[in-house]
């Protein structure tokens, strides 16, 4: 491996935390399209800050940028506020309209400097390696390594800081408001590291990139934890793992480093979204079809309660009564075998006194309306387990 790769590499898990940090939050507040409309329209600010210094790598692009990504976020909040339009629309209206200055800026006035939308857009992390910065006469390594380390240093301080007071205004702004945080203030803080991040992050990797990098990995985290702490962990690693695994894809198929590492945020996601434990689309679907059988077993349970008659409990007549295909009624008639509700003598089924009981007792929590009260009880019962 040279030195390159290592570079663009570290470059890319680097910027991956960086944005992973401020992305939970975002993710987690319902904003997470915000960063889309702040990489964007920061190109306005960019543009300014060169026509005032004459210089690329001037910290004032910086500060103007992340100024401009403020005043997006306070644009999109006015426009919303007003009750015509909702967020997404406020989104899709301002920032188009403020990257369509900065384009016409660079085209009308800044066509002779290496401003071009192409890159800002994609971003070419190959590059990143061969932009060093000098201090004096020596070279202390690629310049986007040490913007994106010291915005990450920023990033993991600021974390540490307000965890509590970021924790619990984007939880419950109220109770935060209540016990003297400023729900406004640490939401404009927020927007602001946003937006320095973003910015930090913009010549390296482009738009596409950052914004995948800050939406994606928080995104996946959040299907597979609700803890906080967890989720931010989840979400670095996330990151890392696609910049990585996406650069040495892009190695193998010669083909664009940031595409290549967005598309491998995207395959993450789908198998995460697919298979996750609790939330996945399998495991939803498990659960439904489990919570499908439970109300046929409670079905039939209450049938046999209520039915003395042996025609109405016999084994080869219950589809008949309570109106089921034949293979629901072995289903259900196997289930409940399997965890000891009924017994069954010369093909009549009874409640045994553990159904019995059981029947009651769901019958009880169900005209209360107590659903956490149900899964105790199945979990007393052993239900499923069988």
């Amino acid at each position: 491996m040279t030195n390159a790769q290592l570079e663009i590499q570290l470059i890319a898990a680097l910027v991956a935390v960086a944005c992973a940090i401020p992305g939970v939050f975002l993710v987690l507040r319902k904003m997470a399209m915000i960063s889309d409309a702040i990489s964007h329209s920061i190109l306005v600010g960019i543009v300014v800050g060169f026509f005032i210094t004459q210089d690329l790598n001037s910290p004032l692009l910086i500060l103007l940028a992340a100024v401009t990504g403020v005043v997006t976020v306070i644009l999109v909040e006015f426009i919303q506020k007003t009750g015509l339009v909702k967020e997404d629309t406020a989104i899709g209206l301002v920032f188009p309209a403020l990257f369509s200055i900065g384009v016409i800026l660079i085209a009308k006035h800044a066509n002779d400097v290496h401003l071009d939308i192409d890159a800002v857009l994609l971003g070419e992390l190959a590059f990143a390696p061969f932009d060093h910065l000098i201090v004096g006469d020596t070279d202390i390594g690629p310049k986007s390594l040490w913007v994106i380390g010291t915005i990450l240093v920023i990033n993991l301080t600021l974390l540490i800081l307000f965890f509590k007071e970021l924790k619990l205004s984007t939880f419950d702004k109220g109770l935060a408001a209540t016990l003297g945080f400023s729900p406004l203030l640490l939401h404009y803080g927020l927007m602001t590291v946003s937006s320095v991040t973003i910015v930090g992050a913009f010549d390296a990797v482009g738009a596409v990139l950052v914004v995948a990098l800050i939406i994606a990995p928080p995104a996946t985290a959040y299907l597979l934890t609700d803890d906080l702490k967890k989720m931010l962990l989840l979400s670095c690693f996330f990151g890392i793992f696609a910049a990585i695994s996406g650069y040495w894809v892009a190695n193998a198929l010669d083909a664009s480093i940031a595409g290549s590492m967005t598309t491998m945020l995207g395959v993450v996601f789908l198998l995460v979204y697919l298979f996750a434990p609790k939330q996945g689309v399998f495991s939803v679907f498990y659960k439904e079809r489990q919570q499908r059988i439970e109300v046929s077993l409670l079905v039939f349970l209450l049938h046999l309660q209520n039915h003395q008659e042996k025609e109405e409990r016999h084994v080869n007549h219950l589809q008949e009564h309570i109106n089921w295909e034949k293979v629901k009624a072995k289903t259900v008639l196997e289930l409940a075998t399997k965890n000891n509700l009924i017994h069954i003598s010369e093909n009549i089924v009874s409640l045994t006194e553990k159904g019995q009981e059981f029947t009651d007792e769901a019958l009880k929590y169900i005209t209360t309306n107590k659903e956490t009260a149900i899964e105790e009880l199945k979990d007393r019962f052993f239900l499923f387990r069988g």
